[in-house]
């Protein structure tokens, strides 16, 4: 698959995506039409997902099956089995927050979100919600098709820090991917941090964060323990969103539940 990064992002993030079957972008995300966040084109998306890549060691945490949802999920900060309940095969988001039973440091996760049709609600109000890396850094999940400029609340943006380089949304009751690729933050002998985390964010096959650093907590976080491994977090924020084909791949030693 064609992969169009420009050569000041690099070639190593071109080979991974090549390596995962992933095309990526870094040209500018299409422009839309005045009043689009109004009306987008509601066609709902009912395409299935494609597999995960055939790769060693990666781990498939939600395929579709309503018993994956327990039987990888937890609420947050508790050994209670996520209850989220499952529809055609992706997850419908409430009453809490889930995380992963297995944490991690360094790791390429892959997850698809459906934002509904709420066209009376506005700002953080649209489709909230959110990827916790770790549990304590937030991808921010979020209706923000149509902005021309979107900022550090925006979907695509390392949540109140940075911004996603472009818009790369599409309209709700679309499925949408992230490719996330995290590096949890680095520690000393002394146990002073010395390197921020860092994440490249690939949304829609558009790179919306390039190897960005995370300065510290984003307001997610279900602990301040920044040199330990944590889960990753799903968000639930009021919002009915839709969740599947959740796959992660450890770049560093698994910390398995």
């Amino acid at each position: 698959m064609e992969c169009l990064i420009l050569q000041r992002f690099g070639s190593a993030l071109c080979r991974w995506a090549l390596l995962c079957g992933i095309g990526i972008s870094l040209v500018a995300a299409p422009s839309f039409p005045a009043g689009a966040r109004e009306d987008p084109a509601l066609v709902e998306d009912n395409t299935p997902p494609a597999p995960p890549p055939n790769i060693k060691g990666l781990i498939v945490y939600f395929s579709g099956k309503p018993e994956e949802v327990a039987q990888n999920f937890t609420l947050p900060n508790s050994t209670k089995p996520a209850s989220w309940p499952v529809t055609n095969g992706s997850m419908l988001t409430t009453g809490s927050s889930i995380v992963t039973k297995d944490k991690f440091m360094d790791f390429h996760l892959h997850v698809e979100f459906k934002e509904p049709y709420m066209p009376a609600q506005h700002g953080q109000e649209r489709g909230n919600s959110g990827i916790g890396l770790q549990g304590r850094y937030e991808i921010q999940i979020l209706d923000s098709y149509g902005w021309g400029e979107p900022g550090a609340g925006d979907c695509g943006a390392v949540y109140s820090q940075s911004g996603p380089l472009v818009n790369a949304c599409k309209p709700p009751l679309q499925w949408q991917t992230y490719d996330i690729v995290f590096h949890a933050p680095r520690f000393d002998a002394s146990g002073k941090k010395s390197a921020n985390a860092r994440v490249t964010v690939i949304q829609n096959g558009i790179v919306v964060q390039n190897n960005t650093a995370i300065r510290g907590f984003t307001g997610l976080q279900i602990d301040k323990d920044e040199d330990k491994p944590g889960p990753i977090l799903l968000q639930y924020h009021n919002n009915p969103m839709r969740f599947r084909n959740v796959w992660v791949l450890p770049l560093s030693p698994l910390v398995v539940h």
